[in-house]
């Protein structure tokens, strides 16, 4: 058998028997990674409890960093991209090293401008300095799905006399190709830009991600303490607790991905709440934030572009008022489908937990064979809010129709923790979303049903309504097993009554398509290898929450979910970073 060469063999690792002579064949390192693969998946079930009794921490750091200093991932990372508490030194000082950052660079910078001109600024320009050689990485990863038997039970919800689409139970995937550059330019300014060339195989899929500069301990003009305040400006992930877009996991966090969409099905009390809001997407506008990650306070505060319609930048413009690089009309695009502006804020706190005074406020624990990570807890909190703009259409005014204008305030709030012991990490969260709900009225005070359409009545005013709320969250438990060997158990939940509603009527606007449950649960175990630093295999098996596609009549009348079953899978990753 070849060295992990694509993705591993299924039959394998679900404990079919191999032939003796290609067993012994193998390596060491290979033996035991069969044999770990082979136990970890058949003891899934029974493990999972202690996995999320028992788990770490972990790294990041990208190839260009690596080949700027000479040294290796592991530097920064444990199990790429999760970075270790250097990393988020590193990464807090603005992507360099926290302290005697010139001694360490082996790959000297162009100065861009003498040192000197600092001395006659303001008659001269700046000196700042750019990499010696162009920071750049590329990503790539692919993978192998085996979907679960019930995988098209979903048949009976096809268009009559349509052919549903059909899902394969085994399936290689194409995953992203990203190129990502990020370094310093001097005067504590960093920069970070990482684009996915393509997505599915499909370079027309792709997009930006994170895309900003960061000015570093600005708060030094200010004659505040070192590292008290910084300012970030750009496209960026929101100073999540934990983060989705450089997760070590295959699948997402569920509550990450909840858009607050409220009740719509006829016959249930319907709310006027369609925000497509999600932690998952990129926020535009800026931030400042202060402290560090890797001990003590951290705090952020960001104002960021609202968009709750989910319509895209390039697609919000106007042939009658040019957005930026238009002359006459078009351009780039508006970001925003509002006028307000998102507020998000972020508050935690790091005990590290060492006897040692000096070892607990080192930037890593110091250790009987060097450093190591903290054994540490972290608690945060987090919210976010907004005002969510609906325009309908009036009662004709004249020859001219007019608008009705609907502000809909919402919230996300959540608290956070974090346990570390030495290579073991337990961590989650628990978030509550709140939009308030203003259902449209017409012209005699009586509620319009919904969804509107061309024929609905138009809108006169709104009227106050239920609130659409949704909960949940997340533990996840990280174990170190050996250097290159990370074990992961998950617990998503998510839970949303207007999910299962819009379930039954098989609104396709849930975000999760016909929920049995107003409570879904997903529970995730998985297993990572390192078979280098930069070159990763991953597995995980996701039990899905339940589902339904068939409904019965109750003796009352009312239409209930009927035969609920699971679309399991277990997902192989490959990935490398160069």
């Amino acid at each position: 058998m070849s060295r992990f060469r694509g993705v591993f063999n299924c039959d394998l690792a679900m404990g079919a028997k191999m032939p003796v002579n290609a067993f012994l064949r193998l390596g060491t390192r290979e033996k035991i990674v069969l044999r770990f693969v082979r136990n970890f998946i058949l003891s899934a079930g029974a493990g999972a409890a202690m996995l999320i009794l028992f788990s770490p921490a972990s790294s990041y750091a990208i190839p260009p960093f690596a080949r700027k200093y000479q040294t290796s991932c592991q530097t920064c990372h444990i199990d790429f991209p999760k970075l270790n508490d250097f990393g988020k030194a590193f990464k807090d000082a603005g992507f360099k090293f926290p302290t005697d950052d010139d001694t360490y660079v082996k790959e000297p910078p162009v100065m861009l401008g003498a040192p000197a001109n600092a001395e006659t600024f303001p008659n001269s320009i700046w000196p700042g300095e750019i990499p010696g050689m162009p920071p750049i990485g590329l990503r790539y990863n692919q993978f192998f799905q085996v979907t679960g038997s019930n995988r098209n039970r979903f048949n009976p919800v096809a268009a009559p006399g349509s052919v549903p689409g059909l899902i394969p139970s085994t399936d290689f995937q194409a995953g992203f190709f990203s190129i990502f550059t990020a370094g310093n330019f001097g005067s504590d300014i960093a920069f970070w830009v990482d684009d996915d060339l393509s997505v599915a195989g499909e370079n027309g899929a792709g997009g930006l991600g994170d895309a900003y500069l960061k000015f570093v301990n600005v708060g030094r003009f200010l004659k505040l303490p070192k590292d008290s305040l910084s300012l970030r400006v750009g496209q960026f992930e929101l100073d999540l607790p934990f983060t989705q877009a450089r997760t070590i996991n295959l699948s997402p966090y569920d509550i990450y991905q909840e858009a607050n969409i409220g009740a719509v099905s006829p016959g249930s009390a319907q709310q006027n709440v369609a925000n497509q809001f999600a932690f998952s997407n990129v926020a535009r506008g800026f931030e400042v934030s202060g402290g560090h990650q890797y001990g003590g306070y951290h705090y952020s505060v960001a104002i960021f572009d609202q968009n709750t319609t989910g319509i895209s930048q390039s697609a919000n413009v106007f042939p009658y008022v040019p957005s930026a690089t238009a002359s006459a009309n078009g351009g780039v695009g508006f970001s925003s489908d509002s006028s307000m502006k998102n507020v998000y804020a972020r508050a935690s706190y790091r005990f590290n937990l060492e006897r040692d005074p000096k070892s607990r406020h080192d930037i890593q624990a110091a250790g009987a064979t060097g450093p190591r990570e903290h054994t540490y807890l972290n608690l945060g909190s987090f919210y976010a809010y907004g005002d969510s703009l609906q325009r309908l259409p009036g009662a004709p005014d004249g020859s001219s129709g007019s608008i009705v204008i609907n502000r809909e305030p919402y919230y996300r709030v959540g608290g956070d923790f974090s346990f570390n012991y030495r290579t073991f990490n337990v961590f989650g969260l628990y978030m509550l979303g709140h939009d308030a709900d203003r259902l449209p009225v017409d012209s005699t005070g009586a509620p319009i049903p919904l969804p509107m359409t061309a024929t609905s009545p138009f809108a006169a005013g709104f009227m106050r309504g239920a609130p659409a709320t949704f909960s949940g969250g997340f533990v996840e438990a990280d174990y170190l097993v050996l250097p290159w060997v990370m074990a992961i158990m998950r617990w998503d939940q998510v839970n949303s009554t207007a999910d299962r509603i819009n379930g039954l009527a098989f609104a396709t606007n849930t975000p999760f398509f016909a929920p049995y449950n107003s409570t879904r649960d997903r529970f995730t175990p998985g297993v990572q290898f390192l078979i280098h630093a930069n070159i990763k295999a991953s597995f995980e098996y996701q039990i899905r929450p339940l589902q339904f596609a068939t409904v019965t009549n109750a003796s009352n009348g009312s239409v209930l979910a009927s035969n609920p079953f699971r679309v399991n899978s277990a997902v192989f990753g490959l990935e490398f970073v160069y």
